[in-house]
């Protein structure tokens, strides 16, 4: 029996593993989304279609993924797109676009301008809008034509960015100084879109370059006062849960890799237990976060670290790289933990910002 999880929890990660079992690269999604109706789990059923399950339940999906690194677009389009359009957007929007979200026939996806940890408010105060760029020049501007908007700009790291079908683009409105940031959706297919697959360190994680040039856009919800800096910071938080249950599954995974090539001895069987610690705390953590989502930063944190510290560990003990004869995956659980750190990190500033939310500190780093 798991400490962490219910009964009810815990059959239903065995579900979620079942499914996965044998299923690699997009197979795994798929198989998820047929027989457990991903990514609908968290969403309202009334609204939306959703299952009405808790963050947990998504959290439970995310460590059996993360424990593969199986690729799927569940983190940009549940824990990303879906927050946001429920937040901010208009019921008509919401009517139109989450029961598409609940069923899968529609991914989404979150662009911005510049760090996508800043944007969430994981490594900071969102409220200013430099993460954004520039009002007068650079970032992503907005402008009205007619009864619509077009945006110009960059978005350099977007999850999913190559492949999802909904694109949430931050962007300034107004002119400088008292520009703002405010979200738009934009189909995959817009005209003056052009997105560019990039290479990340793990293969896994797919991220996208955006360029906008002039490309017509629709405004989520209004522009007459919403809250985009707090509608944000409320999806980092419950993201920054998603994550750090995927970086436990990770950690977990990186483990058994270390556990299924070595040889029991002493030496090596002593640090792998100080790994297993690693991976429990990181567990703990991400599953405490769930029921709070406030603490979700620092359990990312906390499940970042585990998941560097385990997998640089995996492939010492498994003997370097080049001795390693797998498949490759001992490797890209260490580029996975640099991917998401330099995606959603790095960790020294996930818990600095925890610890100022906390009071813990000033945001000069002195104690408070």
């Amino acid at each position: 029996m798991d400490a962490v999880l219910t009964a009810e929890q815990n059959a239903f990660r065995r579900t979620v593993r079942e499914a996965l079992t044998g299923a690699t690269g997009p197979a795994g999604w798929a198989r998820l989304v047929r027989r457990l109706g991903l990514p609908g789990l968290a969403l309202p059923a009334a609204a939306s279609g959703g299952a009405d399950r808790t963050i947990t339940g998504l959290a439970v999906v995310c460590e059996e993924t993360g424990r593969d690194l199986t690729p799927s677009p569940l983190l940009a389009t549940a824990g990303l797109a879906a927050p946001l359009i429920a937040a901010l957007g208009t019921p008509e929007q919401r009517s139109a676009l989450l029961p598409r979200i609940a069923d899968a026939s529609l991914t989404g996806t979150l662009a911005v301008p510049g760090s996508l940890a800043d944007a969430l408010a994981l490594t900071g105060d969102n409220s200013t809008g430099a993460w954004a760029g520039g009002g007068r020049s650079g970032g992503l501007q907005a402008r009205r034509t007619g009864d619509g908007w077009t945006l110009y700009g960059e978005a350099p790291q977007v999850l999913d960015g190559h492949s999802a079908r909904l694109l949430l683009v931050a962007a300034h409105t107004g002119g400088f100084p008292r520009s703002r940031a405010l979200l738009f959706h934009v189909g995959a297919d817009a005209p003056g879109l052009t997105r560019t697959r990039l290479t990340t360190p793990d293969g896994t994680r797919p991220l996208a370059g955006l360029q906008l040039r002039d490309c017509p856009a629709l405004l989520l919800g209004t522009d007459d006062g919403a809250d985009v800096p707090g509608a944000l910071a409320a999806t980092g938080r419950r993201a920054a849960v998603l994550l750090a249950a995927e970086a436990a599954g990770a950690a977990a995974g990186a483990l058994s890799r270390a556990v299924g090539h070595i040889a029991a001895r002493d030496a090596v069987g002593h640090r792998l237990s100080d790994l297993y610690a690693h991976v429990q705390a990181a567990r703990s953590a991400a599953y405490y976060a769930a029921w709070d989502p406030t603490a979700g930063p620092s359990a990312l944190a906390q499940g970042l670290e585990a998941l560097r510290t385990v997998a640089d560990e995996t492939v010492r003990l498994t003997g370097g790289p080049g001795l390693v004869r797998d498949d490759g995956t001992t490797h890209r659980y260490a580029g996975r933990a640099a991917a998401e750190a330099r995606l959603f990190g790095p960790v020294h500033r996930l818990r600095d910002a925890a610890a100022q939310r906390a009071g813990l500190v000033t945001a000069e780093g002195t104690a408070a």
